[in-house]
């Protein structure tokens, strides 16, 4: 069986090393496949740029070459993919290759986009790239004081960010002793600080404890940068003096080109993750469009279930197992104090009070990430 992965991502990664482990001997024998196409020779560890945004991470410490992470027996290839023939089991390549498949599993991600937003990419800090989170840390370095605007739109990628950078931001201003001079303000588009309603219950009493302030029902329609106004569907306006957005993403522009999904997000079943009316094709992480967290987790858990059920397909003939929704997010309370939310289709998170020790535990886990990507943990 020729099972092609494409994209080099969290899900991806994992995907490819649960199943060279599975299939050890399928593969050695030719039974079984496995070739991984990315398009980077680079692999990033797209939770750290949150801690690169505020200085406690270097852009160094954020990547690994992509093939040091990949089990033996399988294919490497930095082509990525620019046609998904589906009808004809084959993609081609940036390159011109066409490689065929039995099995195809997609999992490119997704992309932030402030550009769609008049006036949002001018005017706010991010940090969903490397280089806008180094922006946004010399930014936050020169700052002095006056409103800071938290401004989500939705879906995004990881949801607990719009939470964390507020409260690391509340620390970090704290640390810097410009906190007196600073005034947080934090918009949502739904009626609640979260579209989790638990993680809402938790986090707005937070907010009022810090005096942050927050505007639900807010989706931002444009972005006056010259005046410092931003303004929403809704017909509401705020100031600020330093922006910071988490934009509304959309699925990767490849997906787009090839009419597999609106905005780029693929048509998923919910626990079998084949992609709707295609019994060969999987998806996994960002790219589904299921309406779950888009989190590093959510790609684990899903790719976890995928190696299982690939590997049982190539053994026994059909899959095993289905996905049930499972996600787990560490929630940062700060700089120094961390909550987390775990949850599954049937059952809604509950975090617990913010505590040290979990802190510790997800800065360890910021170490623990590339034996994660090996599928080792």
């Amino acid at each position: 069986m020729r099972i092609l992965i494409v994209g080099g991502g969290m899900g991806g990664t994992i995907l490819a090393n649960n199943l060279a482990r599975r299939l050890r001997n399928e593969v050695r024998s030719g039974k079984a496949r496995i070739t991984l196409l990315s398009a980077s020779e680079r692999h990033m560890y797209q939770p750290g740029l949150l801690y690169l945004a505020i200085g406690r991470m270097t852009p160094d410490e954020l990547y690994r070459d992509q093939a040091s992470l990949l089990e033996q027996g399988i294919e490497f290839h930095v082509d990525p993919v620019e046609e998904f023939r589906l009808d004809n089991n084959e993609v081609k390549t940036k390159s011109g290759k066409v490689y065929g498949y039995d099995v195809i599993a997609i999992a490119t991600g997704s992309r932030p986009t402030p550009e769609e937003i008049p006036g949002l990419a001018e005017s706010a800090e991010l940090f969903y790239t490397e280089e806008s989170a180094v922006k946004m840390f010399n930014r936050l370095r020169r700052f002095e004081g006056g409103k800071v605007l938290v401004a989500v739109g939705v879906p995004h990628k990881c949801p607990m960010a719009p939470l964390e950078i507020t409260f690391m931001l509340y620390d970090y201003f704290k640390q810097r002793g410009i906190l007196d001079k600073v005034k947080l303000h934090y918009t949502y588009p739904v009626g609640r600080v979260h579209s989790l309603e638990n993680v809402a219950k938790w986090a707005a009493p937070e907010m009022d404890r810090l005096g942050i302030s927050y505007e639900t029902l807010f989706n931002l329609k444009e972005v006056d940068s010259a005046k410092k106004i931003a303004k929403s569907e809704e017909g509401s306006e705020t100031d600020f003096d330093l922006l910071i957005s988490i934009p509304a993403h959309r699925g990767m522009e490849v997906i787009e080109k090839n009419n597999l999904g609106q905005r780029g997000w693929i048509p998923t079943h919910r626990n079998h993750l084949n992609m709707e009316g295609r019994e060969n094709v999987f998806v996994l992480g960002d790219t589904t469009n299921l309406p779950i967290s888009k989190a590093g987790s959510t790609a684990h858990f899903e790719a976890e279930a995928l190696g299982e059920n690939i590997a049982a397909m190539v053994k026994l003939g059909s899959p095993v197992r289905e996905y049930d929704g499972k996600v787990f997010c560490f929630i940062e309370a700060g700089l120094d104090r961390a909550t987390y939310a775990m949850f599954d289709y049937n059952n809604p998170p509950q975090p617990k009070p913010p505590t040290k020790a979990v802190h510790w535990f997800k800065l360890a886990y910021n170490k623990l990430y590339w034996a994660s990507a090996r599928g080792l943990l």
